[in-house]
């Protein structure tokens, strides 16, 4: 869809915004709506869209498939590690009030770290669905197989997509 010049100009526009959006909803999910989970969605939303524009071969070069593999497991790490703070440091698990000496403070940072660990996940969680799924496409036409149209239900119009 590179070639499509409207398209490019949304997305250079719309890309940038979504991130930065995504920032704002993963750092003010503990004062408002929001948080990890819909963060997560909207960055990988973001390199989602930039891979509908752009193709897979860039977006992986933008960020390898190794590099999400290693974020998601980051994500969980990092909630987990958060969490058992709480229970090394005297408290119980998901704890924050023994991290820091006000606890007030303490629970805002870690809420903040266990969400940024959530939307790291999520991030690249859903990243690595679509990954898959555009490949199994990739496979399924480099095979010559017929793509049908959940959507077309006279079965005798189906036709293999060119």
């Amino acid at each position: 869809m590179k070639d499509n010049a409207i398209l490019v100009v949304v997305a250079r526009f719309l890309i940038p915004l979504m991130m930065l959006f995504g920032l704002y909803v993963q750092f003010h999910g503990e004062y408002s709506p929001g948080g990890g989970f819909q963060a997560g969605v909207l960055f990988a939303a973001g390199w989602i869209l930039f891979v509908f524009i752009y193709g897979l071969e860039t977006g992986l070069r933008i960020i390898p498939e190794r590099v999400i593999y290693a974020l998601a497991c980051l994500g969980v790490l990092l909630y987990g590690l958060i969490g058992l703070l709480g229970p090394l440091l005297g408290g119980h698990y998901l704890d924050f009030s023994v991290l820091l000496p006000a606890p007030k403070a303490a629970q805002q940072a870690g809420i903040i770290l266990v969400e940024l660990g959530v939307g790291i996940t999520v991030a690249s969680v859903v990243m690595l669905f679509f990954l898959l799924f555009a490949r199994r496409r990739a496979e399924a036409e480099a095979e010559g197989l017929p793509l049908v149209d959940p959507l077309d239900e006279d079965e005798s119009r189906r036709e293999p997509r060119p």
